[in-house]
């Protein structure tokens, strides 16, 4: 919520290193459950405010903002938003990188929250520096405040045609009370005329050209390159090691160990080698003799862990909901049907592999950081030189894909130990190899379901038991006792009705580390809540999109069951109107060409509306997809062309999870190293992606995951329609086909 300022200003300049004189308003962004994954962590309670806008006398405008540019589009998202309500070019609103200072600014970006987050404290802000700008005008003119309005950049006196930039008008303006917030006049949607247009993104023609600067860009004189050999096995650590040969490699300049940290960064820790080029430091590694303590997870494989899944199912649950009696439906219901999902481990395989570049001095640190969470970085940048916060200083740079791995530090930490051994600026660098062998992946996880119709083909009986490798028990306070509603989502209040209702889970064990992962738990309740709501239309002999749309009911708002109190509730109406728009554009009932199959499905996800249409066909045991029709309802668009880009990207990432994607597991050590084994969509395997976005004025929501949930259970429900064959195990295996 929006305060009033209470904090000096001046003070906040001199306190922030913002520079200029003119006119500062403080707002706050309310960060939601899902923008702080790693909710764990002790945080410092922040500052009343923590964004920022600035106009200076050279009539520039500036958001000061905490959130991270990592490929979203949220350096142009957010600024057409201020613009909008300051009624200047959108062009003129440049964005300053927050500095870390966790006493200011709440840092984090992540959970498709940006946009949502920022809207209504953003178009407040822009209001209140509008109104000063106005009233500071009709003081200098000495006229009535009605008679002036401002447009492009200024304000214009109507009668006189007098016409004064904001930068003219910034000394007077600051010197006037900012209004409260909750009360300044919000311009009429009706007049957006930047809001909802079409526009390029800022940092397009940089990224074109090769000009922009990513974490792995970062150059420091002085300095060095480091490699860490780890642990192959999770949970190991050295034993011992001889770098004789690591040390003869020309460059090479240090080899020493770093000890792994086992609470919040979770760095697996081993031993490094400095080097004067990256290319020296690694093959430094490549001549190092190590000897490894695996520890306790040695025996651990993908076959231990599915004997567990199987294990886990074949016993009741941890009941998270009970409505009704499930249980005794089922067992008298004439038609029923049961199914299993099984989905493997899953690496972000970012494109930029990860990388952090510190210096530490004995006066203070400071670091260039890819990073989605500066403030986790920092302080482990702090933990491990032992400098107070304040004198780290966290330079957050441009990432190439974050996905949720950005989110965590352990890449910053280990740089923060090698940096404090060599008393030299350092970059530590991921290979493509470490980057996918000692990943946070997605958990792994099995679902067993039940389901029954009745006479009529209405839903009888839901029945979902889950067990995983939960993300919960591995960061949540509560650890291995974690209940795991944080595994289901949606999948815990489905728009389907039904009198019986039940939902149950076991935490499956595990070394192997996981995290937040591109839509987090939906990308497994989507796809198997919209696969088995297929399996029933199927048993119930009716069409998909029918049978969705009759299972829905009337109208309803569904409370969001994992989150009563803060989280938004399922608007039906939203997700039929979705379910409607994607099947019309997508040709529902249409005729296909021979040998090709249409699915459907729909869902909600980080208070987003998707639903998708996909078209296939099977050639040589191996899924084509031909085209993918998304309607999407995010509420209001801010720029609809980000929209659309961020959806298929969404789409091309769960494709990839869908085809080719499965980290497998072997004596406790990932199997998978590179794009050669752990493969990526090709030009040739991506459809055509048609994207509609709904016209909307509700508030906007979020946008950069909802779009994956839904494209692997449209393909292979549309893989059913063409061969009567279920998929039920990702990713998509030719025997599955056969």
């Amino acid at each position: 919520m929006a305060q009033t300022l209470v904090l000096d200003r001046r003070e906040f300049l001199k306190s922030s290193a913002a520079t200029g004189v003119g006119l500062l308003i403080g707002f706050r962004l309310d960060a939601r459950a899902a923008d702080d994954p790693a909710a764990a962590q002790e945080k410092p309670v922040p500052n009343p405010f923590n964004a920022w806008v600035r106009i200076t006398p050279d009539n520039h405008i500036t958001l000061i903002l905490a959130k991270s540019e990592m490929g979203q589009g949220v350096i142009t998202s957010l600024p057409m938003i201020l613009a909008e309500e300051l009624c200047v070019d959108w062009k003129q609103v440049g964005i300053e990188q927050a500095p870390t200072n966790p006493k200011i600014y709440d840092l984090g970006t992540g959970g498709s929250g940006s946009v949502g987050s920022s809207w209504l404290p953003l178009r407040r802000a822009g209001a209140a520096a509008r109104e000063m700008m106005i009233t500071a005008a009709a003081q200098e003119w000495n006229v009535n405040r009605d008679t002036c309005v401002a447009q492009d950049g200024g304000v214009l006196h109507g009668a006189r045609k007098n016409f004064l930039t904001y930068g003219q008008l910034v000394e007077k303006a600051s010197k006037l009370p900012v209004p409260d917030l909750t009360r300044v006049p919000l311009k009429n949607s009706q007049n957006f005329s930047i809001i909802g247009s079409e526009l390029q993104r800022v940092d397009a023609r940089s990224k074109s050209s090769g000009a922009a600067k990513f974490g792995i860009d970062s150059r420091v004189p002085g300095m060095r390159y480091a490699v860490i050999a780890r642990c192959p096995v999770f949970g190991g650590k050295v034993k011992s090691f001889d770098a004789t040969k690591a040390k003869n490699v020309s460059g090479v300049q240090n080899v020493f160990v770093i000890d792994p940290v086992a609470k919040g960064a979770f760095s697996a820790g081993g031993v490094v080698v400095v080097a004067d080029s990256s290319w020296a430091a690694m093959q430094g590694r490549e001549a190092l003799k190590i000897e490894w303590d695996e520890g306790p997870h040695a025996g651990e494989s993908t076959e231990t862990l599915h004997r567990q899944f199987l294990d886990n199912a074949a016993k009741a649950g941890q009941v998270l909901r009970n409505d009704g009696d499930a249980d005794a439906a089922l067992a008298k219901s004439a038609k029923k049907i049961e199914a299993t999902y099984e989905f493997p481990f899953a690496a972000h395989a970012t494109m930029e592999p990860l990388n952090c570049t510190v210096h530490i001095r004995k006066d203070g640190a400071e670091a260039w950081v890819p990073t989605q969470a500066p403030q986790w970085a920092q302080d482990a940048i702090a933990k491990a030189s032992g400098l107070p916060h304040d004198s780290v200083v966290v330079h957050t740079t441009l990432m190439g894909g974050g996905f949720g791995r950005r989110y965590q530090a352990d890449f910053a930490m280990e740089a923060a130990q090698v940096a404090k051994v060599t008393g030299k600026p350092v970059m530590v660098l991921w290979t493509r190899e470490d980057d996918m062998q000692h990943d946070f992946y997605r958990p792994s996880s099995y679902h067993k379901f039940s389901g029954a119709v009745d006479s009529d083909g209405k839903l009888a009986a839901w029945k979902h038991f889950q067990t995983s490798t939960s993300i919960g028990s591995m960061w949540g306070d509560k650890g291995e006792s974690d209940t795991g509603e944080g595994e289901f989502g949606t999948a815990a209040f489905i728009p389907y009705r039904t009198p019986n209702y039940r939902v149950e889970y076991t935490l499956a064990k595990s070394g192997v580390p996981r995290a937040w992962w591109r839509s987090v738990e939906h990308s497994s309740s989507g796809f198997v809540v919209e696969s088995f709501v297929d399996e029933l239309a199927a048993l119930a002999g009716a069409d998909p999109l029918q049978y969705r749309l009759q299972q829905m009911g009337e109208d309803r708002v569904i409370p969001d069951f994992t989150d009563p109190k803060e989280g938004k509730p399922l608007v039906s109406a939203r997700l039929k109107g979705v379910l409607k728009l994607a099947a019309e554009k997508g040709g529902w009932g249409s005729p296909l060409e021979k040998g090709t199959g249409r699915g459907i499905a729909a869902y909600y996800s980080f208070e987003t509306y998707t639903s998708c249409v996909a078209e296939v066909s099977v050639v040589d045991k191996a899924v084509k997809v031909h085209r993918l029709v998304y309607a999407v309802d995010c509420g209001r668009a801010i720029n609809p062309d980000g929209v659309r880009a961020q959806v298929e990207s969404a789409a091309i990432y769960g494709l990839s999870a869908l085809l080719f994607d499965a980290i497998t597991i072997r004596g406790g050590r990932v199997e998978q190293a590179n794009f050669n084994d752990y493969d990526m969509p090709r030009i040739m395997h991506t459809p055509k992606i048609e994207v509609y976005v709904v016209e909307s004025t509700e508030e906007p929501t979020g946008i950069g995951e909802p779009g994956l949930p839904v494209v692997g259970p449209a393909i292979c429900n549309a893989v059913y329609t063409l061969t009567g064959k279920r998929i039920r195990r990702l990713p998509i295996r030719a025997e599955d086909l056969a």
